[in-house]
């Protein structure tokens, strides 16, 4: 099978759990937080609370900073600078079909699409049918990861 054709299988399965109703289930994992290697930790973490207006939850160890984590509503992004060369590797720059570095569903993607382009947001792509039954848009951070957020719609 092709990566493509893998790609499109995952998508699918995820669209097709989605759209089983998810508020219907109790979860027992309720949230994950992708770890991203990035090149400028204080850039990094400014980005996120400026352009898509997460929160700062910590950053640390306090003698020599290195990682931080910020969060907004369910979802948290752990931030983590290593060595001057190793550098961010967004999944894009590997592959043209792995476009996404996160997959975050929303309920309301029109609404945060709008306060995300207020704050300057940089958009990979403006509000759309980002993929097939996936209503919402894709940013990219200070680094080139690219998040997608997205809700399930028919039409």
């Amino acid at each position: 099978m092709s990566a493509r054709g893998a790609l499109d299988l995952f998508s699918a399965a995820i669209v097709s759990g989605l759209r089983a109703n998810p508020e219907a289930a109790k979860p027992n994992l309720t949230s994950i937080s992708p770890f991203f290697i990035v090149k400028d930790l204080q850039a990094s973490i400014s980005h996120y609370i400026e352009r898509f207006g997460f929160q700062l939850d910590f950053q640390g160890p306090p003698d020599d900073v290195y990682y931080g984590h910020v969060s907004r509503d369910a979802i948290g992004i752990m931030l983590k600078t290593i060595l001057p060369d190793v550098l961010p590797c967004p999944n894009h720059t590997r592959h043209e079909w792995a476009r996404w570095d996160a997959y975050i569903y929303t309920r309301d993607p029109d609404t945060l699409f709008d306060e995300f382009k207020q704050r300057g947001a940089s958009f990979v792509k403006e509000l759309s049918f980002i993929d097939d039954g996936l209503w919402g848009f894709e940013v990219t951070d200070a680094d080139g990861y690219v998040l997608a957020f997205f809700r399930i719609r028919n039409e």
